[in-house]
């Protein structure tokens, strides 16, 4: 095989021109050089009540609608509470002893016992 040619590397493949890219859009306007004016700014409405003061602690006094409450918990409400209605029990009782200690010294007094 020495007057046998060489092999050589195949043949590059033709060169296949690039698809045409998809068509842009094209704007139906044309683009001017004229800048928008800007807005005129209205004026804000005066607060119809003066701001509440921040808490002494630095905590914010109410939470924002929509937001996480991550602050200190406030005081809890204390209106009818347990210890409300022992004590009340505990005067009344109190109250009712005191009623018939008083009835049963009159009667042993009436008596002579």
């Amino acid at each position: 095989m020495l007057g046998a040619p060489a092999p050589s590397c195949p043949p590059p493949p033709p060169r296949v021109p690039p698809a045409p890219a998809a068509s842009t859009p094209t704007p139906t306007v044309a683009p001017t050089d004229a800048t928008p004016e800007p807005s005129v700014s209205v004026p804000a409405e005066e607060p119809t009540r003066a701001p509440a003061a921040a808490p002494a602690d630095g905590q914010v006094s109410v939470v924002p609608e929509g937001a996480a409450d991550t602050g200190v918990a406030g005081p809890a409400d204390t209106t009818g509470t347990d210890r409300t209605l022992v004590g009340t029990g505990a005067g009344g009782v109190l109250l009712a002893g005191g009623a018939v200690l008083f009835v049963v010294r009159r009667r042993r007094a009436a008596t002579g016992a």
